[in-house]
């Protein structure tokens, strides 16, 4: 039965991360990730009753976001 549903998560492709998945495929602790969120730096996350869940979309959206204001710092250095 497990071996059933391995299989079918691999077939099934990923819409949305959890705040874990999240933080490992953008290389952050959970930590950094609610830190950001409570300076609003976070990205948009969608809640299911209690689960949170954050889209493909919303997690590109974010990593432009911060790849924005990382290169405007470093202009505004040199």
């Amino acid at each position: 039965m497990a071996a059933i549903a391995i299989d079918i998560a691999r077939q099934v492709p990923r819409e949305a991360y959890t705040i874990p998945e999240f933080c490992e495929a953008h290389r952050i602790s959970q930590s950094m990730y609610f830190k950001l969120r409570n300076a609003g730096l976070g990205p948009r996350e969608m809640r299911a009753l209690r689960k949170v869940t954050i889209s493909l979309e919303a997690a590109t959206e974010w990593r432009r976001e911060r790849e924005s204001a990382a290169q405007a710092v470093t202009e505004r250095v040199v």
